[in-house]
């Protein structure tokens, strides 16, 4: 029996549908609603995970960094190897259509979540779309030659709406979904309070920020997440090499430190420092690999980074500080130079086994050197 609504929360357990019930809702193009299912996660279908947030809004980063609304969708443990899109490296975290997903109850049985009018009616038809035509749509020719990507990190502006970050009605659901704790709002409240504060141009800058920077502790925080480089813009910035490899336990280094690396961009390199690395900074975790490709969204092409970085196991972007996608649950993956990064102990210890087997995956996927 269909019901007629269903909210998922973080913490539920659902099963991912099988391969033909999924190609059913698709259209011809691979999507539903916009959004792509893509070939990397076929590797999924029949197994069961933990919602780990409703994904009922996200971050577009094709066009001006916004929010936007999700319809109907949540974030699984589980990430995008990059094996159909030639070794992309990025390691995003997908988004799940309810469609695509049964709720697990008591881990027993599973029951049908609500499926929209128009898609149990294709479910009821032939189905409009194949496996292969899921991969045919993950590439395409470009003019020059070249080949442009299609992902669901590429195609979100079309499969989502608008949000004004002013809507309040998102930090609610952000509360009831489970997404966000109470307290993390009221964190995520001072801080915009006195950003907002510092950029009025009301000569409260310097006091604010002391403020801030004295008295984080008393909301858990971090000294104030926006402070500007030192070195002069054109000037080259400073590098290192540590060729870090997966599994081995790194420190990353203060935030006074890291500031002296970048320019007044706030970039190392071409690759900018954002607000959200601040809470991570002196604290300890293990690479999860080496990042030397990726996919830009907003051309759709592969990019070949000319100076390697790494990303770590669990520091992701968690939208602290991110004025127009505050709690954004996308937890976009954060990329670290070498000279932020210190080296704490020789490559001893195993990664987890699904991140072991998450690189694994990544680097059989790409013959980048």
């Amino acid at each position: 029996m269909i019901r007629k609504r269903s909210k998922l929360r973080a913490g539920d357990w659902v099963e991912i549908r099988n391969k033909e019930e999924i190609l059913g809702t698709l259209d011809e193009n691979g999507t539903l609603d916009g959004m792509p299912f893509m070939p990397e996660m076929f590797a999924f279908v029949g197994q069961r995970f933990q919602v780990y947030k409703r994904a009922h809004k996200t971050c577009d980063t094709v066009f001006p960094v916004r929010g936007r609304r999700v319809h109907r969708a949540v974030h699984l443990e589980t990430r995008c190897s990059g094996q159909a899109h030639d070794g992309c490296q990025a390691g995003c975290l997908i988004f799940w259509k309810e469609a695509w997903l049964k709720r697990v109850e008591g881990q027993e049985r599973a029951s049908v979540i609500s499926i929209p009018a128009s898609v149990d009616r294709r479910l009821a038809m032939k189905a409009q779309c194949t496996e292969e035509a899921v991969f045919a749509r993950t590439k395409a020719k470009a003019p020059d030659g070249g080949t442009l990507y299609s992902c669901q990190a590429t195609q979100l502006p079309y499969a989502t709406t608008d949000l004004k970050r002013w809507d309040i009605r998102q930090y609610i659901e952000d509360y009831r979904s489970g997404n966000v704790s109470l307290w993390r709002i009221f964190c995520g409240a001072i801080y915009m309070a006195c950003f907002a504060l510092t950029r009025a141009g009301i000569g409260l800058g310097r006091p604010l920020r002391w403020l801030y920077d004295n008295f984080h502790f008393l909301w858990s925080g971090t000294p104030f997440p926006r402070r500007t480089g030192i070195i002069p813009q054109g000037q080259e910035t400073p590098s290192d090499t540590l060729n870090l490899q997966p599994g081995e336990l790194v420190r990353i280094k203060s935030y006074t430190q890291i500031l002296s690396t970048l320019n007044t961009k706030n970039r190392n390199r071409g690759l900018y420092f954002d607000a959200e690395e601040v809470p991570y900074c002196g604290k300890e975790y293990r690479v999860l690999r080496r990042v030397e490709r990726i996919i830009n969204e907003k051309t759709r092409r592969m990019l070949e980074m000319k100076t390697a970085c790494v990303i770590l196991d669990s520091v992701v972007c968690q939208s602290r500080f991110s004025e127009c996608r505050m709690f954004c649950p996308r937890s976009i993956y954060s990329y670290w130079r070498e000279i932020w990064l210190e080296r704490v102990t020789p490559n001893t210890s195993v990664l987890p086994a699904q991140d072991a087997q998450l690189v694994e995956q990544s680097n059989g996927a790409t013959s980048c050197k």
